[in-house]
């Protein structure tokens, strides 16, 4: 609890409000509630320290549920964090209210039904955010998992404190250690992007942390080096462009800031879809490379050039303000104009003419429905590259 609450004070201290308001929050009420669920507070009269732990478990399990959802993002567009605000409030006030009509037993039977109902959501909400790849999303899945063991153990011991045997005991304040663990790490992983994010729309795309990629000399170097390499082995070089059609765009109506980050989101999208052996540089103004050293055959090209597209051309909330306490407040709604050009380059082929011919068929495929185009040798001209079939079974 004390990392949780140092972390979000420097989050404090460096205007990152929400995430610091997030952090404590959560150590507070976590700790109140074990607090409460341990009995280590100065109510003489069981039955209403059950009723307290009833509406403990439904009022916390609220609170931490929606941080929960806002700290992994799932509370946009404003829709649906009405929707779920209504919803966990409802339930959080249903199993206060309806918990003075039952015995102290049953209020605390039913504080903790509504437990579970807002812990689902909250696991589910954790795992979807894990699978697309958010690293937030996989800690929230590992601290909601040790808060579950934590809520099964501290509700034996409500109901039955005697029964409960020392190892559960220990596992239950292990887990509770672990959950705030992964809050806090969970916490400090936003807390750095938003600090990158910062970090980008001050310097623009000029700076190589905008991208973590290489400069545009870097990447000259590297493409020379890669086709040197051709030449010599007699094998073909993969090579990708991925142009954003729209940063411009974005540039002239929400500003400079909302450029750099609009930069900054496709770059990080981008590094997390390469697979490994394939390097990754800028081009100019709104493009990026990608080389494939001895690509096995087109297959692997095909299948990467759909994948930029379906990674890329999801929406993003972007910031337009540089400063860090309004990074989360100032969002515009934004979807990149993917192009992916795919081109499998001959150990004859001078790099710049590689380079060059792909990039133009990215910038075609703006025009394309699947967003890919590739150069077809039997026509002699720059065509849209299909989505592969799906398998008959």
């Amino acid at each position: 609890m004390s990392l949780a609450l140092a972390a979000a004070l420097l989050a404090f201290t460096r205007s990152a409000r929400r995430v610091a308001l997030t952090g404590s929050l959560a150590a507070a009420l976590s700790a109140a509630y074990v607090l409460l669920y341990l009995g280590w507070v100065p109510v003489d009269d069981p039955a209403t320290l059950m009723r307290l732990q009833a509406h403990a478990a439904a009022v916390c399990a609220g609170i931490l549920g929606l941080l929960l959802f806002r700290l992994l993002g799932l509370l946009r567009p404003a829709g649906r964090a009405r929707r779920t605000v209504s919803t966990i409030v409802a339930l959080m006030l249903v199993a206060v209210g309806a918990g003075w009509l039952l015995s102290p037993e049953g209020a605390l039977a039913l504080g903790t039904l509504a437990e579970v109902l807002m812990i689902t959501p909250a696991f589910t909400g954790a795992v979807r955010t894990a699978l697309r790849g958010g690293r937030p999303g996989w800690l929230a899945v590992a601290g909601v998992g040790c808060m579950s063991i934590a809520v099964a153990g501290l509700t034996w011991f409500a109901f039955r404190p005697e029964a409960m045997p020392w190892p559960l005991h220990a596992a239950t304040a292990a887990a509770a250690m672990g959950y705030l663990s992964c809050m806090t790490a969970a916490m400090w992983v936003r807390y750095a992007y938003l600090i990158d994010v910062r970090e980008v729309m001050v310097h623009g795309p000029s700076f190589d942390p905008v991208t973590r990629m290489r400069s545009h000399v870097e990447t000259d170097a590297m493409v020379t080096e890669a086709f040197a390499r051709s030449a010599r082995e007699g094998l073909p070089v993969g090579v990708l462009v991925v142009s954003i059609g729209n940063l411009q765009a974005l540039e002239q109506l929400h500003g400079r800031a909302a450029y750099n980050h609009g930069l900054f989101i496709c770059a990080s999208r981008l590094r997390r879809v390469a697979p490994p052996g394939v390097e990754l540089g800028r081009l100019r103004e709104d493009a990026f490379l990608l080389v494939m050293r001895r690509p096995p055959g087109p297959d692997p090209l095909v299948d990467l050039g759909h994948q930029i597209v379906r990674r890329l051309m999801r929406g993003v909330a972007l910031g337009t303000s540089q400063d860090i306490a309004a990074l989360e407040t100032s969002r515009t709604e934004w979807v990149a104009d993917v192009g992916v050009g795919v081109l499998i380059a001959k150990p004859s082929m001078k790099p710049g003419t590689a380079v060059a011919g792909a990039r133009a068929m990215s910038r075609t495929a703006w025009s394309y429905a699947t967003r890919v185009a590739w150069y077809d040798e039997q026509a002699r001209q720059i065509a849209e590259l299909p989505l592969p079939e799906p398998a008959v079974r």
